[in-house]
């Protein structure tokens, strides 16, 4: 085996790996550690926007990359007509909007980018964000945010099941109300539903916050109500307010509902103590 340079930064991270050794190498100070490799600088006073109205959603694709590589910072993008997988992948800051609706899986897999959706989106959009903004302006589908890890998904309207399903992180917005079984298996992050919520509200969720400011059908296993503090108040009313969004009997009303942790150790539970829990 070679023997390692004694020449490496002293903030190199080793762990040990199957025989193999994963370095990390991070340095906050340094700005270039922050974007990725084959990021570009992009001018956001330098404004692009074109048809999609007769192109494929790979055409698409390609055409927002062209116009972000050419250093356009806001980029628009006319008449997608509901087309699925739109704006993915995007891991550059850019102003990307969308004048009309998305289809499935529109908008997910992205770091850093600011998008707005003049429209209704299909399932599963935004799923896997890690960081950036997302502004519906209409409603969402089913799995909105699905396993989210950063940034802002925000949805003007109402939102079909499972909104958040296995949340790892970031906030999810919800100006309407949200279908069964969102937050389910939450982990980390926040949710803020601003009208009702639909049956098994936070079901089998490990941790996490929810905020409901409506009626709530029924909350899922391990889902209990927790006390809301005024540093949360604070952090809601500013939260919202950035989106030009109240909450209906102001932040402080708002239900918070967390996890019981009842489940974190379920695998040692007696089968009388799992028939209580579930």
């Amino acid at each position: 085996m070679a023997k390692q340079s004694t020449s490496e930064p002293t903030d190199v991270h080793a762990e040990p790996l199957k025989g193999r050794s994963y370095k990390t190498l991070f340095r906050a100070h340094e700005e270039e550690n922050l974007v990725y490799p084959d990021s570009v600088e992009v001018d956001f006073e330098r404004s692009a926007e074109f048809d999609a109205a007769e192109m494929e959603t790979s055409a698409i694709n390609v055409r927002i990359r062209e116009l972000l590589g050419e250093g356009h910072g806001h980029i628009i993008v006319r008449n997608p007509g509901a087309k699925h997988s739109l704006g993915v992948g995007l891991l550059n800051r850019l102003n990307l909007e969308f004048d009309g609706s998305l289809g499935y899986f529109g908008v997910g897999l992205n770091d850093g980018p600011n998008i707005r959706i003049r429209g209704r989106v299909g399932w599963s959009c935004g799923e896997n964000m890690m960081a950036g903004t997302i502004v519906v302006e209409k409603n969402a589908g089913s799995s909105f945010g699905a396993a989210i890890r950063g940034g802002d998904l925000v949805c003007r309207g109402d939102v079909g099941a499972r909104t958040g399903i296995n949340q790892k992180g970031g906030t999810i917005i919800v100006g309407g109300r949200t279908g069964m079984l969102s937050a389910f298996m939450m982990q980390r992050g926040r949710m803020i539903i601003l009208g009702d919520a639909d049956e098994n509200l936070g079901d089998s969720m490990y941790d996490g916050i929810i905020y409901v400011g409506g009626e709530i059908a029924s909350l899922g296993i391990d889902a209990v109500p927790g006390e809301m503090t005024d540093h949360e108040v604070a952090w809601l009313e500013h939260k919202l307010d950035l989106y030009g969004l109240k909450a209906p009997k102001g932040a402080a009303n708002l239900q918070k509902i967390v996890s019981g942790k009842q489940l974190w150790n379920y695998d040692n539970l007696e089968p009388t103590e799992k028939k209580i829990i579930l």
